[in-house]
């Protein structure tokens, strides 16, 4: 048995990785990355970068991309669950425009792969949650773009409940639409 089931999702490039699990009345163990597995698996990448963030629910990031030194990314949730989006804005795609999301939490353990040229965000769907990931390129600032999360040309369905009030950062409100951003791109 193989450490790692890569599936692939209708969104071209993007995976969701579940590990192997070893556990037993102490606890468990499990590998969350390994270079060669993850080549095997259609992911042949290199990480240069981690990074971790911690927010309470009804936080939503994104949704962000790079346009100096894309980045693509290993995501997993360490404790808590969110609900994460890769959106695919890279113009010669078959996939352009489309999205796919994935419930990721600290019980179900699962990965998910979101390739350099896509949009990335996510929802805090319990109390707090805390959130790593690995970047395939250094993080530069003055690439940031970004998309309205809740943009009806995208049609994201965002597992929203009644009791949740959404918070995003003043940048995250001001994102640009995504009929903007293909104007940009000349799609």
């Amino acid at each position: 048995m193989g450490k790692f089931t890569f599936h692939k999702t209708p969104v071209e490039g993007v995976y969701v990785i579940e590990p192997t699990v070893f556990g037993d009345e102490r606890g468990y163990f499990m590998e969350t990355y390994q270079r060669e597995e993850f080549a095997a698996g259609g992911i042949p990448f290199e990480f240069v970068q981690d990074n971790q963030s911690k927010s309470k629910k009804g936080v939503l990031r994104g949704l962000h991309f790079q346009t100096n030194r894309p980045q693509g990314k290993l995501v997993r949730v360490i404790r808590g669950e969110v609900y994460d989006v890769a959106v695919d804005i890279r113009p010669d795609s078959p996939t352009f425009g489309q999205y796919c999301g994935v419930t990721l939490s600290e019980q179900n353990k699962k990965q998910f792969f979101i390739p350099a040229g896509l949009a990335h965000g996510f929802l805090v769907l319990s109390d707090t949650a805390e959130f790593v990931y690995k970047c395939t390129d250094y993080y530069d600032p003055t690439g940031e773009g970004g998309l309205l999360w809740n943009d009806p040309d995208l049609g994201i369905d965002w597992p929203i409940t009644p009791d949740m009030e959404i918070l995003l950062s003043e940048k995250d409100k001001a994102q640009q639409s995504f009929a903007a951003y293909r104007a940009s791109v000349g799609k």
